[in-house]
């Protein structure tokens, strides 16, 4: 079933087709079947999530550079938005439910906590760096969004983080997941995390059942690091 091209809430919304256009070709081919999520993605303004002057690259599938002049070394720094088509799977495989609280780690410009917001009931979102969080401290506020609190801290130390949650999003790549940071998820939580090194990094899914974690790997990508993550070991001879 495709989306409406009236779907979204204005009639003067010039990106309307651009964000169609991006459900359409980039993510429902991309085994995005969630017609929930898909109906999201199309109505959620992408574009006012992104710097000023960026507004007609926000639907490209590229990771989208959220400061400085230099788009390589944001993107390489870990200042960027993930394309589209990696949001939305992340989303459809997460299964977020109304109850639910959510702890996202790595704000970015607070567009996929705005997306997790619509399907939760709270998310707490951990940015290292200042000027990010002022960004999306901003975009939130502009699109009215109430139930997500953007807090300026190191995500990576998990002894910072108080209480336990449903849901843990790692938006952003990592060699490893801490132990200690899966210790916050609830019986029955699940933690999202793109795991391991270029070329290829792992999607991990790990779920809390019984007491116990389940792991699954459903799919392949390759995303920019989060700051403050332990490396692999240096091998030394």
């Amino acid at each position: 079933m495709s989306l409406p091209l009236n779907m979204s809430p204005s009639t003067d919304d010039k990106y309307r087709a651009a964000r169609y256009n991006m459900v359409e070709q980039q993510v429902r081919p991309w085994s995005l079947g969630d017609e929930q999520v898909l109906a999201l993605i199309g109505t959620l303004r992408r574009e006012e999530f992104v710097p000023d002057g960026l507004q007609d690259m926000a639907f490209m599938d590229i990771q989208l550079p959220l400061l400085g002049d230099d788009g390589e070394e944001a993107v390489a720094n870990g200042h960027c938005m993930l394309p589209p088509r990696v949001e939305a799977r992340v989303l459809q495989d997460l299964k977020l439910q109304a109850h639910e609280n959510v702890l996202e780690i790595g704000t970015g410009s607070g567009y996929m906590a705005a997306l997790m917001s619509r399907l939760a009931k709270q998310v707490t979102s951990l940015e290292i760096e200042p000027a990010l969080v002022e960004l999306a401290r901003a975009n939130l506020h502009r699109a009215q969004i109430k139930n997500v609190d953007v807090v300026l801290e190191d995500g990576s130390n998990a002894q910072a983080i108080g209480g336990s949650y449903d849901v843990i999003v790692l938006s952003g790549s990592v060699y490893e997941v801490p132990a200690a940071l899966l210790d916050k998820l609830k019986e029955g939580g699940r933690l999202i995390a793109f795991v391991g090194t270029e070329p290829m990094m792992r999607t991990t899914v790990y779920t809390r059942t019984q007491g116990k974690l389940t792991i699954s790997q459903p799919w392949d990508t390759v995303v920019a690091r989060l700051k403050g993550f332990a490396e692999a070991p240096r091998f030394k001879f």
